[in-house]
């Protein structure tokens, strides 16, 4: 008699189901968790904070991104594939250099103060004090950076070479120069600048860089 209840209750009973956590689109967590390390920083997100912003488990972030570090590497480079408001890539296109970065300027005040994300630069101003421990990425960030400087001074050089840009003009010195012109906004903008501040102070930059400008002959 037990065992008949048992093989009855077994029958009846509703197998557990398994499989694969439910999918999720992977660049719309993303930007999710950009945007909450975009407005808090790396050390002020925690996976509390980034998960609730993203809908998923600390299960599934870990299955899907390995750690919380790389999962910021991630948002960092898909903050560098964020459109801008005026496409292209300047230091690439057919452009003189003074043009290219008043493009690239005027890029960076619209989406500093964009009202659809957090404020500033994500990676300008990123990681600049940090725990021991998150060393690394204060490195991984400071590198990104560096590699900005790089191609500002890459562009100038090619100016210099292309004869729009007078040949004692320092490179490297105005790379760093325009780089902090860009650190600058990004703070003023997270402190509440407006689109029309930024591109006034932008206006000075570029009037600098015009210094060192050669005119072409039409």
């Amino acid at each position: 008699m037990t065992i008949v209840k048992n093989m009855q209750k077994t029958e009846n009973s509703s197998p557990r189901k398994r499989g694969r956590p439910p999918a999720f689109d992977r660049e719309t967590v993303l930007a999710a968790a950009r945007d909450t390390f975009w407005k808090h920083g790396y050390d002020g997100s925690s996976i509390a904070d980034l998960t609730a912003a993203m809908g998923i488990t600390p299960q599934s972030l870990y299955a899907a991104f390995g750690s919380k570090a790389e999962l910021y590497r991630e948002t960092l480079e898909q903050y560098r594939r964020m459109p801008r408001p005026e496409p292209g890539n300047p230091f690439q296109d057919e452009l003189d250099t003074v043009t290219a970065f008043e493009r690239f300027l005027g890029n960076s005040a619209r989406v500093f103060t964009a009202p659809e994300h957090p404020k500033g630069c994500m990676i300008s101003t990123a990681v600049l004090n940090c725990a021991e421990e998150n060393e690394p990425i204060a490195h991984h960030v400071a590198s990104m950076r560096l590699q900005t400087l790089g191609v500002f001074a890459a562009r100038i050089e090619r100016g210099i070479a292309e004869g729009d840009m007078r040949p004692d003009a320092d490179a490297r010195s105005l790379a760093r120069f325009l780089g902090a012109i860009v650190q600058g906004m990004s703070v003023q903008a997270r402190d509440g600048a407006t689109t029309e501040e930024l591109l006034a102070l932008m206006a000075h930059a570029i009037s600098e860089l015009k210094k060192y400008q050669l005119r072409q002959e039409a």
